[in-house]
């Protein structure tokens, strides 16, 4: 039965994008073939428009067939017109639907940074491209240290993008862990915490110099699954009993809204500092919330 009622989803999903795509991408040729910011401007509330609508009939496509029992606390000023960056723990790619739940239509739309490789999902890699999302290259140290071009290259893609954002609400969405939490990543770093592995500051430090100033605040996400790291397919098919999300707005420190030079060792031990502080806090959460659902202002 969950087999059959996650295909049944999926075709549903997969429907879905294919209606919402077609204005999309159509929308996104004009803006292509008319690259002047009156028309980008113009052409922006058009795509994110379809982008929420897309999001939301697959959001209650799951509420309808997964049986999954959110429970939300949001202890944040939410405003639909803010400039956000938005950071969570990640577990699963089901961390990007709970996301996606939690937030649309409540804050501007969420805008990763992608690998590049990504461009070439069929549908929605042109998706994400009409509607700004920034395709990054995701070097390792390694392959940075023998062409350090490879990492001016990312940090010049991710500058671009955020001009463009200023121009725009947007919602800036950065998993600092820099990949999915497992069990053997956890082990492998001698992580600190018992349920994250460690954060990394450099690319929130840059998107907050990029951005010039121009953030309302963090937005600080907690994810647990009392039952389990999911999969998408446990999703559909109706095998996550229970999904406990904290939401924390957090202000930017004085000392850091400025951003600063990513070559500079104080400003980056101060952006580090503040990262561990975070997780400490964030850490001690999950511990709570992988037990019951996590008390506050606004639960749902």
């Amino acid at each position: 039965m969950g087999a059959l009622r996650a295909t049944l989803v999926f075709v549903l999903v997969v429907i879905n994008t294919l209606v919402h795509a077609l204005p999309l991408l159509a929308v996104a040729l004009v803006k292509a073939l008319l690259p002047l910011r009156r028309v980008r401007l113009a052409a922006n509330p058009l795509l994110t428009g379809a982008a929420e609508n897309w999001i939301a009939v697959n959001t209650a496509l799951i509420d309808l067939f997964s049986g999954t029992r959110f429970d939300v606390v949001v202890d944040a000023h939410l405003q639909v017109d803010g400039h956000y960056l938005v950071l969570a723990n990640h577990q699963s790619w089901v961390d990007i639907v709970v996301l996606q739940k939690v937030f649309n239509r409540r804050i501007p739309l969420l805008r990763f940074f992608l690998k590049r490789q990504l461009f070439w999902v069929p549908v929605l890699g042109l998706a994400w491209w009409a509607l700004d999302f920034p395709f990054m290259g995701r070097y390792t140290r390694r392959e940075i240290a023998r062409n350090p071009e490879l990492g001016r290259r990312d940090m010049e893609a991710a500058r671009r993008a955020c001009e463009k954002f200023r121009d725009i609400p947007v919602a800036v969405m950065n998993f600092v862990e820099g990949t999915r939490f497992t069990p053997g990543k956890h082990a492998a770093q001698a992580s600190p915490y018992r349920h994250l592995l460690k954060p990394k500051s450099g690319g929130v430090s840059y998107v907050i110099d990029a951005m010039g100033g121009g953030l309302h605040a963090v937005l600080d996400v907690t994810i647990a699954y009392p039952g389990g790291r999911p999969t998408l397919v446990d999703l559909m098919g109706g095998r996550v009993p229970a999904i406990n999300v904290l939401v924390r707005q957090r202000e930017i420190p004085a000392d850091l809204s400025g951003g600063g030079s990513r070559d500079d060792r104080a400003v980056r031990a101060r952006f580090q500092r503040w990262m561990n502080g975070m997780w400490d806090e964030k850490d001690a959460d999950l511990q709570r919330m992988l037990q019951s659902p996590p008390p506050g202002p606004e639960a749902r």
